[in-house]
């Protein structure tokens, strides 16, 4: 009697044990989620960071230097010194392989993407100072693969094109800061040429990524703002007679004087190269 009597509590304890096993199992899967997630998202902030410094950096070094006649040997000095930031931004990615191996990346990729789109935006903006063209999916990809060509996470076409967009911005402010400079206007010509083919390029894709439409609104107001300056600075010129030289001479004084509103000591310490609010982000990261 007994022995039937316990035949149902034996069961009924092997199907509790059973079931809290299988908690156990959940359990333990949601925590390794869940620190797994935080781990990643970290290391993207950490990208993040990075990837501004790079960005800040550059802008800082194409513009602080006003006795610099040769822009190429200007650009190949900033691009020489983001690079090395740029290789301590790519062992972060390859910190996180393991994180994302297989196919756990898809399943994160929201918490890697915005360190992964800044680090294109500052990847991109190198490129474009060193060679003026537009690095491609394939290169960025090389750029977050071992030494082997095997890639740490699949670059996602959404994020690659995400990333360039935010480009559009820095080459604003880059066509902007750099008027000023003997061959400024010219290059604020090239920039908003460059920017024009960029934003007809991406209205191709734009049905297909919901977050390129908004990012494709900034596009367009940063195109619209250079060919402000670049149309409003060829207008000027057209009303004088004058040498290149002359002509970027008055547009140094002019814009100097709208920016700074005739502060002469302001002035001279830009033409020194002087530091401005961004350089709080890059200070001890010079080493």
């Amino acid at each position: 009697m007994s022995t039937v009597a316990s035949s149902p509590a034996v069961a009924t304890l092997s199907s509790r044990d059973s079931i809290v096993n299988v908690f156990d199992t959940f359990r333990d899967e949601l925590d390794d989620y869940h620190d797994r997630r935080e781990r990643l998202i970290k290391s993207s902030r950490d990208v993040t960071n990075l990837s501004k410094k790079v960005i800040f950096l550059l802008h800082r070094m194409m513009t602080e230097d006003a006795s610099e006649s040769d822009d190429h040997a200007l650009s190949m000095r900033a691009v020489s010194r983001a690079k090395e930031k740029l290789r301590d931004i790519q062992k972060l990615f390859a910190g996180m392989r393991e994180e994302v191996a297989g196919d756990k990346f898809w399943r994160y990729q929201r918490n890697v993407s915005p360190g992964l789109q800044e680090y294109i935006e500052a990847l991109s903006f190198a490129r474009y100072l060193e060679f003026r063209t537009l690095i491609s999916y394939d290169e960025v990809q090389k750029t977050i693969s071992d030494e082997d060509g095997k890639p740490y996470f699949p670059l996602p076409m959404e994020d690659y094109l995400l990333g360039l967009a935010d480009l559009t911005g820095e080459l604003m402010r880059y066509a902007i800061s750099s008027i000023s400079r003997r061959g400024g206007r010219s290059k604020a010509s090239e920039v908003c040429v460059f920017v024009r083919g960029l934003t007809i390029d991406f209205e191709v894709f734009v049905p297909s990524f919901r977050e390129l439409r908004k990012k494709q609104q900034v596009t367009s107001q940063s195109l619209e703002k250079i060919e402000d300056v670049a149309y409003a600075i060829a207008v000027r010129s057209s009303e004088y007679d004058l040498p290149p030289e002359l002509l970027d001479d008055i547009v140094d004084r002019t814009v100097s004087t709208a920016a700074y509103g005739g502060n002469r000591d302001e002035r001279d310490r830009r033409r020194r190269g002087g530091r401005g609010r961004e350089d709080e982000f890059d200070e001890g990261d010079d080493d």
